[in-house]
């Protein structure tokens, strides 16, 4: 199961939230106060993984300028909360039909909501009960005059009923109750959610508050164990443990140095190495783990019995220092890669939700930590997280990127009448001081990035740029149309990329024009570009337009034949490896781009051989121009596809 969309309302300081499109990694930025937290901690308790964490509170939580008038707005019952949209996967569907029967389904999507004071959730789950029901009678075996008790009847639930009211059933009267009673209440839509249930992804949140203690008194920690109250900065301390292979435990009942010392290392080695994979910013540092009894002179309750501490050494300056005492970056860092580790072994389907994840990060480990989201989490797990660091919005992704902004709006007598916290997708839309992270993240990339002049050719990539270039050459040599000098060819990273850059820009009058591959999932990214109004239509250039395809790449350009003795030279294939046309078209027939079909086909050639990369052919082809030089058929097409391409930009040029 998947979550598609939350939509929360009545809670803290959301009145009504907007519909949230969720992705598989989904990023909340707004100011402080705007809501972010708030909308967390309401998904949270829709599926929380804190067992103490059950219902929303009505009194605590209701947006407290409504709370007198609860009952008026809310006549039919409780207020919802959170309401969230979920889409089932093949697996899902077959766990389903297994209980239920094949294509009982008339929908994968699944609709799961709770309420102010409901420590349950509601869910609705769309099944064929009729099916359902003519599957069961057939598979027992009922004869017609044996159902004439259900003539009419719909549901499992009155099917049952109406068969326990027949004083003498038949055998396959009794099949089938005895079947109906498998389900809860007799119900099949009750059956098809217990079977969901523990499929479904349960919430966890992590704060920046949450990081790991310095420091582990055995006899406190058991004391808070006999009373169920293990502190946070504890639990972390024992899952950092766990997670190094060794248990408090463990190291409690070793009885000699060189045991105890043995284990300590081993943590400390294999926790060091695993951790510093995504720590760049100090490759000198170590973790260590000290097991020793408390001394009479440290502070309480660190002062008697057995204790474990932390400890980190920087090897650089041949000094140890408490863990608590490095800094509250690294300290947040390390914590959460503990806990996340040990989220995976211990609550196994989970969907993040992190709280200003590395708050306290410099800039640069701000980008380590959403390479380990990518990396590490994306591929397994959902992440919604929320932040106001420019540094941890994905300029690569902003399709992800929500925006949560408390809404104030002026009457005519100039008051302040709240809205309370909408979210958005629309991320260039709301105020400055919201969008302020984006644009940040937009500016670093693109001052990173991109070289731009008063007329700027916007492309996806480098490779891009190369064949442009390359094919431009070719067709002036040849008198033919080509790139006028006055463009200045940019990469920005596709077409979700055009409109924060056309957005940023936008005050500097630049003449833009766009040249973008494009395929059927970005149709809606299209349709944004369009309705911007900031582009005119005929300044943004579908590969597709050129090429006569549905999806199509600049690669898409060249004729089959021809591109494929480009990637042939450009690799240096062997001839037995030398690949073909035929090869190309049958590599991937679920597409008809030729870059994706040399992509499939270079995945299944032998390790040894080279991997297949969109910028390499676009090199050689600009290296070696020749290739575009001669008269056969191939060479013709392709040429007259980018010549059709200067074309249409040269009626842009100023």
């Amino acid at each position: 199961m998947k979550l598609t969309k939350a939509h929360a309302t009545n809670y803290r300081n959301i009145i009504d939230s907007n519909p949230v499109e969720i992705s598989q990694v989904t990023c909340l930025v707004g100011k402080n106060e705007a809501g972010k937290t708030a909308f967390l901690k309401a998904l949270e308790c829709l599926r929380s993984t804190n067992p103490d964490f059950k219902n929303y509170g009505k009194t605590e939580n209701y947006p407290r300028r409504y709370l007198a008038d609860y009952d008026e707005r809310h006549p039919d019952g409780e207020a919802v909360v959170m309401n969230s949209e979920w889409e089932m996967d093949d697996a899902d569907v077959a766990a389903v039909e297994t209980e239920l029967g094949e294509g009982v389904l008339t929908s994968k999507k699944v609709t799961i909501s709770k309420s102010h004071e409901q420590d349950g959730t509601s869910w609705v789950v769309r099944i064929d009960q009729p099916k359902i029901l003519d599957g069961l009678i057939k598979r027992c075996g009922l004869t017609k005059d044996e159902k004439a008790c259900l003539a009419g009847l719909k549901s499992t639930e009155d099917a049952l009923k109406a068969l326990k009211a027949v004083a003498e059933k038949t055998e396959g009267q009794n099949a089938l109750a005895a079947a109906l009673g498998k389900f809860r209440d007799g119900c099949a839509v009750l059956k098809a959610i217990d079977v969901l249930s523990p499929r479904t992804p349960k919430f966890l949140y992590f704060s920046h508050y949450d990081r790991m203690s310095g420091a582990l008194s055995i006899k406190k920690l058991n004391d808070d164990k006999a009373k169920g109250q293990i502190q946070s900065g504890d639990q972390v301390f024992l899952d950092f443990l766990e997670y190094a292979g060794t248990t408090i435990d463990e190291l409690a009942g070793l009885d000699t140095f060189e045991e105890l010392n043995a284990k300590c290392e081993a943590a400390a080695l294999r926790i060091t190495n695993q951790i510093f994979e995504y720590w760049t910013q100090n490759d000198d540092l170590e973790i260590t783990v000290v097991f020793s009894e408390g001394k009479s002179n440290d502070p309480a309750p660190f002062n008697t019995g057995p204790v474990a501490r932390a400890r980190v050494k920087n090897n650089l300056h041949g000094v140890t220092v408490p863990f608590s005492e490095r800094s509250a970056g690294f300290i947040w860092f390390f914590s959460f890669l503990v806990k996340f580790a040990q989220i995976k072994k211990s609550q196994g389907n989970v969907i993040l939700l992190l709280d200003e994840p590395g708050l306290t990060l410099h800039g640069t480990a701000q980008k380590d930590l959403l390479r380990y989201f990518a990396e590490q989490i994306a591929p397994k797990h959902q992440l919604i997280y929320t932040t106001h660091s420019p540094f941890m919005v994905p300029a690569d992704n902003l399709a992800s990127v929500r925006t949560v902004e408390d809404v104030v709006k002026i009457d005519d007598r100039h008051r302040k009448h709240s809205q309370g916290t909408k979210i958005r997708s629309d991320v260039l839309t709301t105020d400055p001081q919201t969008n302020f992270p984006i644009f940040g993240a937009m500016g670093f990339e693109a001052t990173q990035t991109l070289v731009i002049g008063p007329n700027t050719l916007l492309v996806e990539g480098p490779s891009d740029i190369l064949y442009l270039q390359a094919a431009s050459a070719v067709l002036k040599a040849a008198g033919r149309p080509h790139l006028a000098p006055q463009w200045a060819i940019c990469p920005s990273g596709g077409i979700d990329k055009v409109l924060p850059f056309v957005r940023l820009f936008y005050g500097n009058k630049l003449n833009v024009v766009v040249l973008t591959d494009f395929e059927r999932g970005q149709k809606r990214k299209l349709d944004d570009l369009h309705k911007s109004a900031l582009l005119e239509h005929e300044r943004i250039i579908l590969a597709t337009e050129i090429c006569g395809k549905e999806e199509a790449d600049i690669e898409d350009f060249f004729e089959p034949s021809l591109f494929v003795d480009l990637v042939n030279k450009t690799y240096n294939l062997p001839k037995a490896n030398q690949l073909t046309v035929a090869k190309l078209m049958e590599a991937d027939e679920k597409t008809e781009r030729l870059v994706k079909k040399a992509e499939a086909y270079f995945r299944v050639l032998p390790h040894e051989l080279p991997e297949f990369s969109h910028f390499d052919p676009s090199m050689y082809l600009l290296q070696n121009p020749d290739l575009l030089n001669g008269k056969s058929a191939g060479i013709e097409k392709t040429l007259n596809r980018f010549a059709a391409a200067f074309e249409r930009i040269s009626r842009f040029t100023n």
